[in-house]
């Protein structure tokens, strides 16, 4: 903490999405449109589950917390991008920048491991489903949750500490609408070596060790449900995985795009363009995706707005 006090900049200056005015009220209206959805649509999910006797499964703990984890995931960031839609000048001090930068790096860490643990929790379902109740116990479930939020710390410290490291000088626009890592070393008048070779270990063995363990768990659920004789079983059990799947292609593949391209094809409108979708729209995706997609979830849905409004239907 010591190096913050000797550096030059005390606050920074997040540059935004664009410096076209005639933009700024369209993209003010979209984005908070945006966060509104994701909002009410974690909300909801989460009071869904905890209050429906039919969603106490293992599946459906872990979806709540994946609400939860998109919901902060997208007030880290969403609230402040959108002051640069209203303010001229949006500036974050030094300890909300790190601040910032420290729990975006924990809910995008804490969401990948989220979506692993429901890989695995799809995994015992179709591959072992009479021993599935014992399998995935709540205090199994309790265990992976633990250690999908110790991951994510485990992932988030070591930039921050990393970055708090280093010297800023004059420069302090971040050419960017949050406190990204890439740009805030591209600020520093500090040797980044350091910070450069934690986002390829770390960041690459979170992607990797979290893709490989998606990728071996569907490798067995999908050598399983080939065993299944009727058409109808196979599509029953795919249809149990259509919505963790689509929120895994979602979810990696726009980090993979953001993080793992060449630098040569290195363009700051598509990284602004891509850190958007995982951090706005991602969030507001993820429960429309379970909802829409999940039978389950459906009918406890259409219960709760039968029960809020048949009354009202029925008396027209």
């Amino acid at each position: 903490m010591a190096r913050q006090n000797d550096s030059a900049v005390t606050e920074f200056v997040l540059q935004g999405l664009t410096d076209n005015p005639e933009l700024q009220l369209p993209l003010f209206l979209l984005f908070l449109g945006i966060y509104g959805v994701t909002v009410v649509g974690n909300v909801g999910m989460i009071f869904l589950i905890t209050f429906s006797s039919n969603l106490h499964a293992p599946m459906y703990f872990f979806l709540s917390n994946l609400s939860a984890i998109d919901l902060f995931y997208s007030s880290v960031i969403t609230p402040k991008l959108m002051e640069n839609f209203v303010w001229e000048q949006n500036v974050i001090s030094y300890p909300g920048c790190m601040t910032q930068l420290f729990f975006f790096c924990f809910f995008a860490t804490a969401e990948s491991y989220m979506l692993t643990a429901m890989a695995y929790d799809r995994y015992v379902a179709i591959c072992s489903p009479l021993l599935y109740n014992v399998t995935m116990s709540p205090k199994v479930c309790s265990v992976l949750v633990t250690g999908v939020y110790i991951m994510a710390s485990i992932g988030a410290v070591p930039y921050t500490i990393s970055m708090i490291m280093l010297f800023f000088c004059e420069d302090n626009v971040i050419h960017h609408y949050f406190c990204d890592i890439l740009p805030l070393l591209k600020l520093s008048c500090s040797i980044t070596y350091i910070n450069e070779l934690l986002v390829v270990l770390v960041g690459g063995f979170n992607v990797l060790a979290t893709i490989m363990a998606i990728i071996i768990s569907y490798a067995f659920i999908l050598c399983n449900i080939l065993q299944i004789p009727s058409a109808e079983g196979k599509s029953k059990a795919f249809s149990t995985c259509g919505s963790h799947l689509t929120a895994v292609g979602v979810s990696y593949g726009s980090i993979i795009f953001m993080y793992f391209k060449p630098s040569s094809s290195s363009n700051m409108a598509q990284e602004k363009v891509a850190s958007v979708f995982y951090t706005t729209v991602i969030p507001m995706l993820n429960p429309l995706i379970y909802s829409l997609r999940n039978m389950e979830v459906r009918n406890v849905l259409s219960k709760a707005i039968g029960m809020r409004y048949g009354p009202l239907q029925g008396s027209n």
